[in-house]
C-alpha cells in the first residue's frame, strides 16, 4: 500500500507541476496535511498562486472545491447554509452553503469577523455543522487551505491562539525561484487567450462565495470511519493515500523523541505558552503522513524534524512579538530541535524493518 501511495503522489505532484511551476514542496505540504486529516493556514502576499494551487489539489485527488473570499460582513449562514422556506408547499428545505465541500480555500480568513472565525473554525475541529437546531456532517476528507496576507493590518480580525491550534500547518508558498518565474512565464504565453479563458471562468456567487466545483464527486455523503475499510465511498487516490498512511507505525523510542520536542517548547526561555498535548498528537498524524512522502512505512526523527516547523511555531505564544516569517519559524525550531537528543536508529529502536 505504501508503493501505491508514493506512486499516487509522484502522479499528483507530477500533474500539477506542468501548470504550477515551483510549488513542489506545498503540493507534498498539502498531502501531509490532507493525509494526516488536519487543515493548512497559508501566509502569503496576493498573487502567488494560493487558488490555482487549491484547485489543482482538489481536481487531482478527484475532490470537489468551494472557494470563500471572507469580508466583514460575511455571516456564518454565507458560510453554512441554511432553511430555505417555500410558499408553494409551506416546507422548509435545507440550503447548503459552500463548507460542504472536500477542499474549501477560505481566503483572507483574518478579514471575517470573530463570530465568523469560529463558525468555520468549530466546523473545522467538529467535523459537522448545526443549522436551525440539526446537526448536518461534512463530506469527507473535509480539508480546509485558509490565507492571510501578513502584510495588511487594517480592517483585520487576527486569529487568536485556540483558533490556530486548529491548523495543523502554517506555511508559506513564498514568491517562485527566478527560473521557475521564467517558466511561468512560457506556459502562460504558449496557452495564450484559452488560459486566459479558463482563469476566468468562475461563477460567484454574493458575498464572493465561489460556486466551481469539479464534477467527479458529489458535494456531501456520510462521514466513513476512520479505517482504510470506510474509504470505499471517497475517490480512488484519496483511498490510497488515506489507507497508506494508517499502515506507518511509529516505534516508541521516536514517540518519546516527539514528546520530548513538545515538552522542550514549554521550557525554552522565550516561550510563555509551549505546545499542548493536541500539539503532539498533531505532530505525531504529520510525522506518519511525511513518512508517506518519503516512501517508507515507519517514522524516523527525520520525519519529525521536517514537520515540527510546520506544525509547531504558530502554536506557541512568546515573551514579546517573535518574528511570524516562515524563515523565522524554520530557523527557531531547528534551534529547538538541536538542543533536544535524537534516539539511534538500531536493532533495539525497531523503527527499521
Amino acid at each position: 500500500m505504501i508503493h501505491e501511495a508514493v506512486r499516487v503522489i509522484h502522479q499528483v505532484k507530477a500533474s500539477i507541476a506542468q501548470s504550477l511551476i515551483g510549488m513542489e514542496r506545498a503540493v507534498e505540504e498539502l498531502l501531509m496535511a490532507v493525509m494526516a486529516g488536519g487543515h493548512i493556514l497559508l501566509e502569503d502576499v496576493p498573487g502567488v498562486g494560493k487558488t490555482a494551487l487549491a484547485k489543482a489539489f482538489a481536481r487531482e485527488l478527484g475532490l470537489s472545491f468551494r472557494r470563500i473570499q471572507c469580508t466583514p460582513d460575511l455571516l456564518p449562514s454565507d458560510i453554512l447554509g441554511g432553511l430555505v422556506y417555500h410558499p408553494r408547499t409551506g416546507e422548509f428545505t435545507l440550503r447548503k452553503g459552500p463548507i460542504f465541500a472536500h477542499v474549501l480555500l477560505v481566503d483572507e480568513i483574518n478579514r471575517a469577523l470573530p463570530r465568523t472565525q469560529s463558525a468555520l473554525l468549530e466546523a473545522m475541529a467538529e467535523g459537522q455543522v448545526t443549522i436551525d437546531g440539526e446537526t448536518h456532517v461534512l463530506p469527507q476528507p473535509f480539508f480546509v487551505m485558509a490565507t492571510q496576507n501578513p502584510v495588511e493590518s487594517q480592517g483585520v480580525f487576527p486569529l487568536p491562539e485556540a483558533q490556530l491550534d486548529r491548523f495543523l500547518f502554517k506555511t508559506s508558498l513564498g514568491y517562485p525561484p527566478a527560473e521557475a518565474e521564467v517558466a511561468l512565464l512560457r506556459l502562460h504565453l504558449a496557452d495564450g487567450p484559452a488560459a486566459a479563458a479558463e482563469l476566468s471562468a468562475e461563477v460567484t456567487r454574493p458575498n464572493g462565495i465561489n460556486s466551481a466545483t469539479t464534477p467527479t464527486r458529489a458535494e456531501s455523503g456520510p462521514v466513513p470511519d476512520q479505517t482504510a475499510a470506510a474509504a470505499a465511498d471517497v475517490p480512488p487516490r484519496w483511498a490510497v493515500l488515506w489507507a497508506a498512511v494508517r499502515q506507518v507505525r511509529t516505534s516508541d523510542d521516536v514517540l518519546r523523541y516527539m514528546a520530548d520536542v513538545v515538552r522542550a517548547t514549554r521550557e525554552h526561555p522565550d516561550v510563555q505558552i509551549g505546545a499542548s498535548p493536541r500539539a503532539l498528537i498533531m505532530l505525531a498524524h504529520a510525522a506518519r503522513a511525511a513518512a508517506v512522502i518519503a516512501g517508507r512505512s515507519f517514522v524516523t526523527p527525520d520525519d519529525v524534524q521536517r514537520v515540527a516547523p510546520l506544525v509547531l511555531f504558530h502554536r506557541l505564544v512568546f515573551h514579546g512579538a517573535p518574528d511570524q516569517h516562515p524563515h523565522a519559524a524554520w530557523q527557531w525550531t531547528r534551534e529547538l530541535l538541536a538542543t533536544v537528543p535524537v534516539p539511534v536508529d538500531d536493532a533495539a529502536a525497531g523503527w527499521t524493518p
